[in-house]
C-alpha cells in the first residue's frame, strides 16, 4: 500500500470480480436493446472501462465532465458542466456512470439535465456509494460497493489529481489532505 493510505478499502480483485457482476447485471437488464453509457470523467474512466468490457449488450459511450469539488475534499455543491456530450441522447437507453456519490448534488444535476433531453430510459451505475454524506436523494440503480464517510482514493478517484493509478482503493491518510504531511 501507499504510504499515504491508512488501509486498502478494497484490492483490485475485489473491485474486478465486482465490477464483472455489475456487467452482468446490465447486460441481463439490457438484453434486445442498445445501450448509452454516459462516463462522467475523470473519476469514472477506469471503472467504465473495466465495466463496458464486461457488458455484452450493443453500446456506444459518451463523456461529460462536471465539477462540483475543485481541490477541496467537500462539494461545494454549484455543478458546472466543464465537457458535454458529444451526441444526443433523445430516445437512447442511457446509463450514466460515476466513480462514487456521496452528497449526490452533482448526480441530482446530471440527471435531471439528462432527463430534460428526453431519453428513453435513464439509469444510475456507480462504483461506489456513500450514503452517510448525501445531502439530497438520489436513486442508484447499479452500486458495486457501500463505502464509510473517509476520503478514499485509486480507480479513478482523486485528491488534487493524485492517486488515480492506483489498482485498489485505500482511505487517504487525514495528514494528507489536512496539511500536514
Amino acid at each position: 500500500m501507499h504510504p499515504d493510505g491508512e488501509r486498502i478499502l478494497f484490492s483490485e480483485e475485489q473491485i474486478l470480480v465486482r465490477v464483472a457482476e455489475m456487467g452482468a447485471e446490465i447486460s441481463r437488464d439490457y438484453k434486445g436493446k442498445e445501450l448509452l453509457v454516459i462516463g462522467i470523467l475523470k473519476g469514472a474512466i477506469i471503472f467504465l472501462s473495466d465495466l463496458v468490457r464486461n457488458i455484452t449488450v450493443p453500446l456506444c459511450f459518451d463523456f461529460m465532465a462536471v465539477s462540483s469539488y475543485g481541490a477541496s475534499t467537500v462539494s461545494s455543491g454549484v455543478v458546472r458542466i466543464l465537457k458535454d456530450l458529444d451526441r444526443t441522447i433523445e430516445n437512447c437507453h442511457v446509463l450514466i456512470v460515476e466513480d462514487i456519490v456521496d452528497s449526490g448534488l452533482t448526480l441530482n444535476y446530471l440527471v435531471d439535465n439528462l432527463k430534460a433531453r428526453n431519453p428513453s430510459s435513464l439509469k444510475v451505475c456507480t462504483l461506489l456509494d456513500k450514503p452517510s454524506s448525501r445531502k439530497v436523494p438520489v436513486e442508484i440503480d447499479y452500486n458495486g460497493f457501500t463505502v464509510p464517510s473517509e476520503f478514499i482514493v485509486g480507480y479513478g478517484l482523486d485528491f488534487n489529481e493524485r492517486y488515480r493509478n492506483f489498482p485498489y482503493i485505500m482511505v487517504l491518510s487525514r495528514r494528507v489532505y489536512e496539511g500536514g504531511n
